[in-house]
Order: C-alpha cells, then structure tokens, then sequence
C-alpha cells in the first residue's frame, strides 16, 4: 500500500500527499478536489493570467467592426466575452473532453476579419445601413442608459456586429458538426505529433510579435515575473513550505505544504504588480501615454474602472437580428480550421502535463461539438469571435503541478461574475503589461515544452521524421514571412481574391501544417515510427488498465456524466461523441 501522510488544513479538512515517486509529479491530479479556499485562489490564479488577453480580442473586435472609439460598446462586448469564456470553460469541463481546460477568446477569428475588413472602405460605410440596425442602436442606448455614439455610425456598428454573429453561427454550426458526426475521430487516423508539433510550434514563432507588445514597457519587470515565478515552481519544487495553521482539535502548529509552487505564478503577479505601483508612486516610469514604459505604470489604464458598468448581463440577440456577410464567413471557417487543429494538439498536451492517458476517440469528438456549440451561443450574443483551448493554461498546470478539473470549473464561474459585475473584472485589466508579459513567458514556455514532449511517441532517429518536421517547420516559417513582406504576394487583377489570398498565405499555421499533414501521409512510414499508434486509443485500451508509473488516473476520467446503463446501450454504437460499454458477464461497476 502506498504510503501517505495526512496534513490537515485550516478548515478541518484533510489532504493527502503522498510521498511515492508516482505522487511527486501532481499535487492535485485532474478528478481530485483540493479543498474550497486552495480551488479559488487556484481558479483565479488561472484567471488573472488570461484576463488581459480576453480585453484585447474584445477591442479587436470593436476595431473589426469600427467601434474603436466607443468605450461603452467595447464594454458590452468585454463582458460577453468574459461571460461566454466562463460557460464554455465549464461546459468544456463537464461535458466536453472533461480534461482541464480553460476557454478563452481566439484571436484567430478577429485578425483575418480585420484584414478581409480593409478589402474595400464599404464596411464601415453607411450602405449597409437599414431600419434593423437603427433599432438596434436604439435598444443598445437604452440598455446602457447612456448615449453611446452618433445614430448613423452605430447603425453601421450593429449591422457588422449582425453580420459578423450571423457568420459565427454558421461557421460555429460546422465546426460542432465535425464533432457530432464522428469526422475528428476519424481524422485522427491521418493526424498525429508529426502534424500537430509542427502546427503548434509556428504559432508560438509569430505569436512573438504581440508578446513583445506586453515585455516593451520594462523588461526588468518583465524578467523579475519571470524570476519570482521560476524560482518558486523550479528551484523550490521539493521544498515543503512550512505555514502556521490554528484548528480547534489540535490548536497552533506548523505544516508543511508546497503553497509556493501551487501559487507560483499569482505570487509572482501579486508581487511585481506591487512593485511597479511603488515604481510608479516614485516616478520611474513615464506619464507620456507615447512612451513604452507608460504601460508599465499601475494607473495607465485605470479610466476603464470608471468606463465600465457596474452590472450588465449579456443574452443572445443583444446587439438585434442576425445577418450574413460572405467575407466575415470565410474569416470564421478559416480560424475555425485553424482552431480545430490547435485544440487536437491541446487535448493531448492537456492529457501529458495531466499524466492521464491520451483523450479516446469519443472525448475528442465531444470536446469538438462543444467547441463548436459554444462558438454558435458566442455568436447570438455577439462576442464577434469564438472561444478555444489555451495553450497557457496547460503550461500552468505543469508549473503549479494542480491539475484539478475543480479549479477550472471555478476559474469559469469566475469569468461568468467578471462578466456580470463589470468594474470588478476591469481591476484586474489594469495589471500592469510587463508583469502580465512575465507571466505570458512562463505560461507559453512551459507550454511549449509540453508540446515539443508529445515528440517522444515519434521515432525522431528516423530520417523520414526528422526531414518532414524540419521541411514543415521552415516551410511554415518562410511562407507566411515572405507573404507579409512583398506587397502583393498574389497578383490576379481580382483585388478582393488576392486580399484573400494573402491573408490565407500570412496565415502562420496554414503552410506548415498542409506541408506536414501531406508528408506525413504519403511517405511510407509504420503507425509507430510516425506516433500515430501512441495516440490511438482502442475500446481494449480504455477497458484495460493503465500504467501507473505513466499515468494518474485511468480513462474513466473521459467518460460523460450519463448512467453507465445508458452507456451499455446498443445505441451507443451509433453516437460517436459517446462512449459505448460492451456488456460482460463480469463487467467493472464504475462508481
């Protein structure tokens, strides 16, 4: 029997750590439940990390659909945002690939938007203007008991915030349709570490650019984040960190418990962000909004705790009816491709910095359909964008070693209240950028890590591996560079398709993962020379047991929250986003 100590906590409650080798890895594994108080700051540790991230998608969106100007609007769009993370977070959490996952806005949707927006100057002209849009306008301005702009300009807000949801619906419709008629289980045959790492990798290359926006402020501060938070889940990982508790049974005593690598990373935010505001109080950092280093003061952004509103809740048809624009649509399919992708390859690097075996088919296939539900509610309510995995987050878990499904279910009712009471959430928007971009380093370099590690199922002494990974990776590098340094890149005489065009070519993601993808299935290789067989995962490997020096838990983890009656059903069979059981004679009673 494994031994484990019992350390009782403030609140009388009792947490197991283990002392195996097996339990060094987690201090909380993906189905336990850390007690109340350590799952909420937990949950807003994973929280505070993306909040920045969700208001800048938001004012992208607000750009895409030339509202730049308008405070109040880019509010209401905030706080969907915020709202629709928080219920796809927990529908992705209990229904969807139930691994730990936040779901946050994707950028993807907006940036191509932005540039198919550019094709011609008719978006943000008043052609579009209709009866529908003006009472649109009218409901918003009542909505936010306020004027919120000039009548003809936001009539021509709504009708592209209209267009844009109505396009999202749609494109969010096939996205789940992929999920629900079993297409991603079975286009996980063809694609594996060979085509994911490589995708995966690029999009940490060209997300470089928009970090740096966050480090440019003050790079001392930057690196101090990074400094505190390493130091506390690297150099300090088998240290137990002794804290004074009082309980009625047992009074004053000392325990010892890893507090600084479980709340690595909000410790270091805590601690720099009080450190820039004693900076700013002192005037190192600059008053002129021009500068770099103005971004790194503590009130630089503090005019949106005034702009927001104390309660707004977001609902489907907010912004008025729903229309169609054939542009926004392709900008929608286009990252919904893109986010599909990424979301594979998330699921499995979830899976390993959670030591649980890799999703089966019916758990990605679910995971999918919720994504893609979830893009269609995002779209009613007008986000302007969808939501999906972030890499970031998975890196967390590796840093703090919790991986609890419990946090992230608490990370999205937090989001939810975020989105509800306004200037609570817009507090937090004014960390400062530097210490948020410190956090960003080590969010995304561990995560890097993790994906880089799904390599390990690939036999990378093969020469055939290691020459479609390095043609993918530099064909992905060189592609979309030279498609964003020459003006033209395509050159028909049709203005609308070479935009297009460009825009697919810039696409950081598109030319490696085609490069890679068609590689990888047309070069002669074995299952288990390309890694694809490490990440297939029969109905015998989901009945057996698992390895427990590999892996925590087993994969009852995956299963849905139905009767395991309805799961033996011969039904089962046919609904490939559900696991079926197989009835035996001496067939295992899950709990």
């Amino acid at each position: 029997m494994e031994k484990k100590t019992k350390i009782e906590e403030a609140d009388g409650q009792n947490v197991s750590v283990d002392n195996t080798e097996k339990r060094k890895h987690l201090i909380y594994t993906v189905s336990e439940r850390p007690p109340v108080h350590i799952t909420i700051v937990c949950a807003l540790q994973q929280g505070l990390m993306v909040l920045a991230s969700q208001l800048i998608v938001s004012l992208l969106v607000a750009e895409a659909v030339c509202a730049s100007e308008n405070n109040l609007l880019k509010a209401r769009l905030l706080s969907s945002t915020l709202v629709m993370n928080g219920i796809t977070t927990i529908a992705m959490n209990v229904i969807g690939v139930r691994l730990p996952l936040f779901q946050g806005a994707m950028a993807d949707y907006v940036i191509p938007l932005l540039i198919i927006a550019s094709i011609d100057g008719s978006f943000c002209s008043p052609l579009y203007t209709n009866e529908a849009s003006t009472t649109a306008v009218a409901n918003m301005t009542f909505a936010v008991n306020g004027t919120i702009g000039d009548g003809d300009h936001m009539a021509r807000v709504m009708n592209n915030i209209q267009m844009l949801s109505g396009s999202l619906i749609l494109a969010g419709f096939i996205h789940a349709m992929l999920g629900f008629t079993g297409l991603i289980g079975f286009l996980i045959r063809y694609i594996g570490p060979i085509t994911i790492v490589p995708t995966i990798l690029l999009l940490f290359v060209f997300i470089v650019k928009p970090v740096l926006k966050y480090v440019e402020a003050s790079w001392p501060i930057t690196m101090s984040t990074v400094g505190v938070a390493v130091f506390l889940f690297l150099y300090l990982s088998k240290w137990q960190m002794p804290i004074p508790v009082w309980t009625p049974s047992q009074g004053c005593r000392i325990i010892r418990y890893p507090l600084h690598q479980v709340f690595a990373i909000l410790i270091s935010i805590l601690f720099n962000w009080g450190l820039c505001a004693l900076l700013t109080h002192l005037g190192a950092f600059s008053s002129d909004p021009n500068e770099p280093s103005f971004n790194a003061r503590t009130d630089a952004r503090s005019e949106i705790i005034a702009e927001n509103p104390w309660f707004m809740f977001p609902y489907p048809g907010q912004f008025g009816e729903f229309k169609f624009n054939s542009g926004a649509f392709l900008s929608c399919m286009i990252a919904t491709l893109v986010s599909v992708l990424d979301s594979i390859g998330d699921y499995y690097a979830c899976a390993k910095a959670a030591r649980v075996p890799p999703p089966p088919r019916h758990a990605m296939n679910r995971g999918i359909l919720v994504e893609g539900f979830c893009s269609m509610v995002s779209g009613a309510v007008g986000c302007g964008h969808a939501t999906g995995t972030y890499g970031g987050n998975i890196g967390a878990i590796s840093a703090t070693r919790v991986a609890s499904r419990s946090v992230f279910l608490c990370t999205g009712i937090l989001y939810i209240l975020f989105g509800v009471f306004g200037k609570f959430s817009a507090i937090f928007i004014t960390i400062p950028y530097p210490v948020l971009g410190g956090a960003i380093f080590v969010m995304l370099g561990v995560c890097l890590g993790v994906v880089v590690s799904n390599l390990e199922v690939v036999d990378m002494s093969s020469s055939r591996n290691i020459a479609i990974f390095g043609l993918a990776v530099f064909i992905g590098l060189c592609v979309p560079t030279w498609a964003q340094r020459v003006k033209n890149p395509v050159d028909t005489g049709n203005q609308t398709f070479d935009r297009i065009m460009a825009m697919l070519l810039g696409n950081p993601h598109l030319a490696g993962t085609i490069a890679a993808c068609f590689l990888d299935n047309t070069v002669p290789g074995t299952p288990e020379e390309r890694g694809i067989s490490a990440w297939q995962v029969s109905e015998d490997d989901e009945t057996a047991e698992v390895d427990p020096e590999k892996f925590d838990e087993g994969y009852t983890l995956y299963e849905p929250l139905l009767p395991q009656r309805w799961l033996r059903s011969p039904w089962m069979k046919y609904i490939p986003f559900l696991p079926y059981k197989r009835p035996t004679s001496g067939a295992h009673k899950s709990v």
